[in-house]
């Protein structure tokens, strides 16, 4: 019983804490036309603008999907937000919320299997919800408190093949990326193989989004040229981003990365 007692508040103060980190991130909406994004943001602390600071985008995975501006913080943001991390990594941290009926990039999703089949078309235009945040990313990334030469993205599972689509349209923008349990064309990859730090994540029983997908993003990035760390966790499912969130030198290795 008494084992249970201290399981049951160790999830009370995850929770507590969770929405504690959330609560730092403010909420914003971008609006081109008819089309809104809804977003939510984080200032380092002390903010001026007179100051220059690195740029963090996250995307979510389609779990998280929603008009609520909120869901989206469910993994990830408490990462970001912690004391710690506030401290030593100073930065403005943007997670974006992508709408029910869209998906962060442009692949075919067959969900009638599992690891669910997914493609990836070589020449679509993005979906409406990734052409919001590249106008969103594209707008502040030319303030003058924003360190063009620190910009990041990260994302998990729909976010990480986000996050893989966004550097193959914004190649020159990022200086280091993490995706976790995603996928991507690897003929896109030669876009960015070069001029952006990778650190691609996985779990070798995935059964959601299979593993090779993430392999064969890494062979493509060797291929044309680039360095890319790979971490593959040998008992992780599709939660891997728990692992990768754990991992101790992933913020520092982040932030070291700077634009050439």
């Amino acid at each position: 019983m008494k084992s249970i007692k201290i399981i049951a508040l160790v999830c009370v103060l995850t929770l507590v804490n969770r929405l504690g980190a959330q609560e730092l991130y403010d909420s914003d909406v971008l609006i081109q036309g008819k089309d809104t994004l809804k977003y939510r943001i984080m200032y380092p602390k002390d903010f001026s603008k007179d100051k220059q600071y690195p740029l963090v985008l996250f995307l979510h995975g389609a779990g998280e999907r929603g008009n609520d501006n909120q869901r989206q913080l469910t993994h990830g943001s408490a990462l970001f937000a912690s004391q710690e991390n506030r401290e030593s990594f100073p930065a403005i941290v943007i997670f974006p919320q992508c709408v029910p009926e869209s998906y962060w990039s442009n692949a075919k999703v067959d969900r009638t299997s599992y690891p669910i089949s997914l493609e990836y078309p070589l020449n679509e235009p993005p979906t409406k919800s990734l052409q919001l945040v590249l106008d969103l990313m594209d707008d502040i990334t030319t303030k003058p408190y924003v360190n063009a030469n620190q910009v990041y993205v990260g994302g998990l599972s729909m976010g990480g093949m986000g996050t893989f689509e966004i550097l193959s349209r914004r190649p020159d923008m990022f200086a280091a990326a993490i995706a976790i349990c995603g996928g991507g064309n690897p003929e896109l990859a030669q876009n960015y193989a070069t001029k952006t730090a990778m650190w691609v994540f996985h779990g070798a029983n995935d059964n959601v989004v299979a593993p090779q997908l993430s392999l064969e993003m890494v062979n493509a990035i060797l291929n044309y040229g680039g360095k890319p760390n790979f971490t593959l966790y040998a008992k992780d499912n599709h939660n891997s981003w728990d692992s990768a969130f754990a991992e101790p030198e992933l913020l520092s290795w982040l932030f070291s990365n700077s634009k050439k």
